[in-house]
């Protein structure tokens, strides 16, 4: 595993180099990823026949059936199983990954080479590219997004090795080390994520390896390590900006290792210039190029950034309660109602103003914990604090020593994200931090006694239970004839709200990978390029077949010579776009522009909202 793990860290690194070389060669596209990934293959076979190390486990699988004879690996491996199955049998639904992480790869191989987008839209344009540059050699080779959750599939299987190993090295016991490696990563926003396309996940393997990596290097003094550290805490940045305060623990482990540098200053300056293309730094300059803010995020929040105590305290609540939701929560709207009722008027207008979304202001849980914004999870957080009670502590005596500081780190970053994060799905996003913040709850003698206690293995297997049973029923990549429900209980959806809400969840996640299917066959055929009027939407949809038709995004601020200057004839209007966002109607709109008028479409696309117009237009 740590042979593969360094393989992974180099390869990630090396992609995001890659992508933005291709981009300033214009040669971002699949001749280009093959010349590259064939250099890569070369450099890594000679590496490989230099220093013999096994990167692959031997056909026979010997290590592999002794830990199947175990319950907790064999429990995980299940999960792992019931991952992968949904994947190969479901297309990709994840609402962000559709509105503009895989639109933005689509929008660099249409181009070319990376591009700030013409849009209204921000999050194309300025959120961190890592996972996006893993992701997009599979688009430009494979001409589809189906094998995207490949990458996810590859961190969650890192994750149990990462965990003993990192566990063992910030003061954890061996044996208590070996069963939450397949505990902690048996957490819903791991398991649920990691048959789809988001990138919260993504991260959370380099987090733990960074960390791994550099107090492996304080003992070995190896370039090997140090270097391997150096990448994987520049992928974490390059994963998500949320992801930036985990440097703070890495960075503490790093310490002792600093006189290393000096031993290799050449090898240094080239990793150090692939960890800076790897990581955020990059998307960074570009943002404070574009919108003259190096985060981007003041293109898109609305919330005030002073009351970091506020905030502070409203984000804590919010992830408590969205980590102790049960699992499937029949009475969340009830519980919404009566949460945001009971909220004083005076607090709850200030917590409005301090936010981007009213979801984090208002403590909202959801029916099922789905990837979109489940964290850690019941399980997982149930079973810790059941642990620490059994413990009769909260905290280990050596919580101010060097090893205990370090374990400390991950919590002190947490609350620096919690200061300034001003969205609503926090614990999922969160999923890089979950697995650094549990040693410094189960370092110390305590705990080894616990894990030998009947409940406490009878508590963990439930977490397993409880995981697999989500992964059966997620509406993301049901395990079970979805079909078949929707025919049942669709005549009893008319009486019975619960059936109603049911259906609507399910379809949408059903026909949500190609849901503008109705627009692109009403098309004419020589359509090869479309305007869209959009903001936050599923756009992938409108370019399959991927390379058969480019999509733009047409701003407020166009004129109707502007669009016809692009090349659109034809362009998409959402209704909702031009009420919210522009103040205007689609028969203004149309008017201003010299458009006419083709087809409406009612198109739903959020289970959580009624069906919305579409409008497709074209220009004589």
């Amino acid at each position: 595993m740590p042979a593969l793990l360094l393989l992974w860290i180099w390869l990630c690194a090396y992609l995001n180099l890659a992508g933005w070389t291709l981009s300033a060669l214009h040669q971002l596209n699949a001749g280009g990823y093959a010349v590259a990934l064939g250099l890569f293959a070369a450099a890594f076979w000679c590496w490989q026949r230099k220093s013999a190390v096994a990167f692959f486990p031997p056909a026979g699988g010997g290590k592999f059936r002794r830990r199947c004879r175990r319950a907790f690996p064999l429990a995980f491996f299940f999960l792992s199983a019931l991952v992968i199955l949904g994947g190969l049998l479901h297309a990709p639904n994840n609402y962000d990954g559709l509105t503009y992480r895989v639109p933005r790869i689509l929008h660099w191989l249409a181009e070319g080479r990376w591009h700030w987008i013409h849009t209204d839209f921000p999050r194309v344009n300025q959120r961190a590219c890592g996972s996006e540059w893993a992701a997009t050699p599979l688009v430009a080779l494979t001409g589809t997004d189906r094998w995207l959750f490949l990458v996810n599939v590859l961190s969650l299987l890192l994750l149990p090795g990462l965990v003993f190993s990192a566990f063992t090295r910030l003061g954890v016991r061996r044996s208590v080390a070996w069963h939450w490696m397949w505990i902690g990563p048996a957490g819903y926003c791991f398991v649920l994520q990691a048959g789809g396309i988001g990138n919260d996940l993504f991260g959370a393997p380099f987090a733990l390896a960074a960390l791994d990596y550099a107090l492996r290097a304080k003992k070995s003094g190896s370039g090997r390590d140090l270097f391997a550290s150096v990448l994987a805490a520049a992928l974490v940045t390059s994963a998500k900006t949320s992801n930036l305060p985990l440097l703070l623990p890495w960075g503490l482990a790093l310490l002792p290792s600093l006189k290393l540098i000096l031993r290799w200053p050449v090898k240094l300056f080239f990793v150090g210039g692939l960890a800076a293309a790897a990581s955020f730094l990059p998307t960074a300059l570009l943002n404070a190029h574009y919108c003259h803010d190096w985060t981007g995020w003041q293109a898109e929040s609305v919330g005030v950034k002073n009351a970091p105590v506020l905030r502070t305290l409203s984000n804590t609540v919010l992830i408590t309660a969205q980590n102790l939701t049960p699992p499937v929560f029949p009475m969340a709207k009830a519980w919404n109602q009566l949460v945001k009722k009971n909220i004083p008027a005076g607090l709850s207008r200030r917590l409005h103003e301090i936010v981007a979304e009213p979801g984090a202001a208002e403590f909202i849980t959801w029916e099922i914990q789905m990837e979109e914004g489940a964290g850690l999870g019941f399980g997982v957080v149930a079973l810790l604090g059941l642990s620490l009670l059994a413990a009769r502590r909260m905290l280990p005596a050596d919580i101010f020593s060097p090893g205990g500081g370090l374990r400390l780190a991950p919590w002190v970053s947490l609350a620096a994200l919690l200061s300034q994060s001003e969205v609503s799905p926090l614990g999922r996003i969160l999923a890089p931090y979950y697995l650094l913040l549990i040693p410094l709850l189960i370092a110390g003698p305590a705990p080894a006694e616990i894990i030998r206690r009947r409940w406490w293995r009878a508590a963990a297997f439930m977490v397993f239970f409880i995981a697999a049973g989500l992964l059966v029923i997620s509406p993301s990549r049901p395990l079970f004839p979805r079909e078949l429900l929707l025919q049942k209980i669709h005549p009893l959806a008319a009486q019975h709200p619960a059936c109603e809400r049911i259906e609507a969840v399910y379809s949408v996640y059903r026909d949500r990978n190609d849901c503008f299917a109705p627009v692109c066959a009403a098309l004419p055929a020589g359509a090869a390029v479309l305007g869209m009027v959009t903001y936050d939407d599923p756009e992938t949809s409108l370019w399959r077949p991927f390379g058969g038709r480019r999509i733009l995004h047409i701003r407020n601020d166009d004129s109707a010579a502007d669009i016809r200057a692009r090349g659109i004839r034809y362009a998409l209007v959402n209704e909702t776009t031009l009420s919210s966002r522009y103040q205007t109607t689609p028969v203004e709109w149309r008017r201003q522009r010299g458009a006419e008028l083709v087809r409406e479409f009612k198109l739903r696309l959020r289970a959580g909202r009624e069906p919305e117009s579409w409008f497709l237009v074209r220009w004589p």
